[in-house]
């Protein structure tokens, strides 16, 4: 039964036909890469609070919105940051993850120093809420992972229309985001995201995705 807090949906149209616009569209995000290797140059906070609101309009679990997108400017901030990410990310590459795992990241040609941390003018780190507190009960939320994922995804589509370049840093373990930029206990970290203009000398490993045919089942 639907609540009286209901208003008319206003679909929206387009000059171009459904097939140019998708095509188009699609055309445009493979176009997408993640980025090592970024810009010192800076892009104003009023830029970035356009990205996160794109961000917060995905949809969630009943929308409780579980998330929370730390964004971090403060070249302090950054500096311990990518200090204790390179602390983790040395210990996975010495000796935490499998031989496959480091064979499988031979084409990306990545190691444990990670530059581009302080080099970004932005970091969006990306928390998911296990609950929320409301005068301190705690409210359950739903579909937290998929909600926080499909509100990244919104997140990393934003970014690319805007002209910038991102990467989906993931250290493990990222306990030290919580600690760092001191949040509460129901928020966990999820992903960390540089965001900023490549470098000149940007270069990106030659991939290729999966066809349609390969990734596609229709019924």
């Amino acid at each position: 039964m639907k609540s009286e807090k209901f208003i008319p949906y206003s679909a929206i149209t387009f000059p171009e036909s459904v097939q140019e616009r998708s095509e188009s569209y699609y055309q445009f995000m493979d176009q997408r890469r993640s980025v090592r290797e970024f810009s010192d140059k800076p892009i104003p906070k009023e830029v970035i609070d356009q990205l996160v609101l794109t961000a917060s309009s995905a949809p969630s679990g009943a929308h409780k919105q579980p998330w929370t997108f730390c964004v971090v400017g403060s070249p302090e901030i950054k500096k311990k940051i990518r200090e204790a990410a390179e602390k983790e990310e040395y210990e996975n590459y010495h000796g935490r993850m499998s031989e496959e795992w480091l064979e499988d990241l031979v084409p990306f040609g990545t190691d444990w120093q990670k530059s581009f941390l302080t080099t970004a003018p932005w970091l969006i780190v990306v928390f998911k809420k296990a609950y929320d507190l409301e005068n301190g009960e705690k409210k359950k939320n739903y579909y937290v992972n998929e909600s926080v994922g499909l509100a990244t995804g919104f997140l990393l589509a934003a970014i690319h229309n805007a002209g910038f370049v991102s990467l989906t840093h993931t250290p493990s373990p990222l306990n030290f985001l919580q600690k760092i930029l001191d949040r509460p206990a129901n928020e966990r970290p999820f992903l960390l995201i540089p965001v900023g203009y490549p470098a000149d000398d940007a270069e990106v490993p030659v991939l290729d995705r999966k066809s349609l045919d390969d990734m596609a089942v229709y019924y």
